[in-house]
């Protein structure tokens, strides 16, 4: 199967609402899937495994002196709190690679159109951009981990 055949199969599934498609032909086998929601438009953001360590170890500080305090300012801030999922499944990532700077952090500003993280999927990476502005105040995954299709990733309070 050359390349131009591959190419009009993949035209031929995104007019169609054919979820998948696999062809074998002399050995050669091609798996064909058809994305759901545009990545461009979702929002996920992305936490690194530093920042996801740092908050864990203050958490149980804050617990054991007073468990009751942060639960119930949480649950108020939590009505006006927008929650980034993902938009497929794959593997979060807070970073483009090793060494390089995460995306967001807790307490950064995001915007829309601002790649807040990536998630890998069949071996392509697909940069997640936020569509609203606030403060991310919450990351709900950790760096390198698998997620599923709308998990969510981030709690982001707008402004």
């Amino acid at each position: 199967m050359d390349i131009k055949q591959i190419q009009e199969l993949v035209k031929l599934i995104n007019k169609t609402s054919i979820g998948e498609i696999t062809i074998e032909e002399d050995g050669t086998k091609i798996t064909i899937k058809q994305k759901k929601d545009p990545v461009q438009h979702i929002v996920a953001p992305i936490s690194s495994a530093p920042a996801m360590a740092a908050a864990p170890a203050p958490a149980p500080v804050a617990a054991a002196q007073a468990p009751a305090a942060p639960k119930q300012e949480a649950a108020p801030k939590q009505d006006n709190l927008v929650t980034i999922k993902s938009p497929m499944i794959g593997t979060f990532y807070r970073q483009a690679g090793p060494g390089k700077p995460i995306f967001v952090n807790v307490g950064d500003e995001v915007s829309p159109g601002k790649v807040v993280c990536i998630i890998e999927a069949m071996k392509l990476f697909n940069e997640i951009e936020s569509e609203i502005k606030g403060k991310i105040v919450k990351v709900l995954v950790e760096d390198a981990s698998p997620v599923e299709y709308d998990q969510p990733l981030f709690l982001v309070e707008p402004n």
